[in-house]
């Protein structure tokens, strides 16, 4: 899709299967399967989705997925699945990893971050060499020493190696990180998780992350059991959605399998996705 001279892809690095009640938070179960069906262990299918940017002359990746450091039990757990994978479909792009010369996660939970490094004859390091790393400070220092409610989120081995190689950009605050392509905090999930903005041609796109990961979290209430400030959560969600309603703007959801984009609609105070195909 084009926003004047910023042109942007939506790909995805598969699918995984997390706990429905925690993806809907106090959200009654008879509610939410409504609208996301669960598995025999209520787990319900969530996708990974990334972008590929490219603007001003840029090749600019948002998210990474889960990457391949999974060993047989987890894989059972979050049921990963998905061919092919983020590598095998920037390649059908034509896009290298030395390609990528900026790579933007929103935090670093293991499903957005997990090809920011590989194994490479039995080290870790950096998937994208040649890459810029950016992410919020704040978020970086709390990944490094997670609590015990959300240490099960973080895989130090994605994001430690970018840090060894001096490949990290930590942000405080809003920031253009290229012409068309800005980040801003919306913390709640996690920290100071961001979101992105995307502007071109008059128009505007919102990357939510994790603040409404899928079209079916529009609701304000409708919050995920993961997020460590809740309160937070709600806060931004009142902030950032009446904003992109009202201009128009386009949604970009990080983990809906149907809905990757949507013009966003208030009707009596509730927000309703109207999906737009942007492939």
């Amino acid at each position: 899709m084009r926003l004047g001279d910023l042109e942007f892809l939506v790909l995805t690095d598969g699918t995984l299967k997390l706990d429905g009640g925690a993806m809907f938070g106090v959200v009654p179960k008879p509610m939410w399967e409504k609208k996301a069906r669960a598995d025999e262990r209520n787990r319900i299918t969530l996708a990974m989705n990334c972008l590929l940017i490219r603007a001003a002359g840029k090749t600019i990746l948002v998210e990474t997925g889960a990457g391949d450091k999974w060993d047989a039990k987890h894989r059972d757990i979050y049921a990963l699945e998905g061919s092919p994978r983020l590598p095998g479909q920037l390649a059908q792009h034509g896009v290298k990893p030395e390609n990528v010369d900026i790579v933007i996660n929103t935090h670093l939970h293991f499903d957005h971050c997990g090809w920011d490094t590989r194994d490479t004859n039995g080290k870790m390091r950096p998937t994208f060499p040649n890459a810029k790393y950016v992410v919020q400070k704040k978020d970086f220092e709390h990944a490094k020493k997670p609590t015990e409610r959300d240490r099960a989120s973080y895989v130090l081995d994605n994001y430690v190696p970018v840090e060894e190689a001096k490949q990290w950009e930590l942000l405080e605050g809003e920031k253009q990180i290229a012409p068309g392509v800005s980040v801003f905090p919306a913390p709640g999930h996690t920290p100071a998780m961001q979101c992105l903005k995307l502007e071109g041609g008059g128009k505007t796109a919102i990357f939510l992350a994790d603040l409404v990961p899928t079209a079916a979290h529009l609701p304000l209430a409708w919050i995920m059991g993961f997020d460590l400030f809740p309160l937070t959560t709600l806060e931004n969600k009142k902030k950032i959605l009446p904003q992109i309603a009202k201009n128009d703007w386009l949604a970009l959801f990080a983990h809906d399998t149907t809905v990757r984009a949507a013009h966003l609609r208030e009707r009596n105070g509730q927000f309703e996705a109207e999906p737009v195909a942007i492939d």
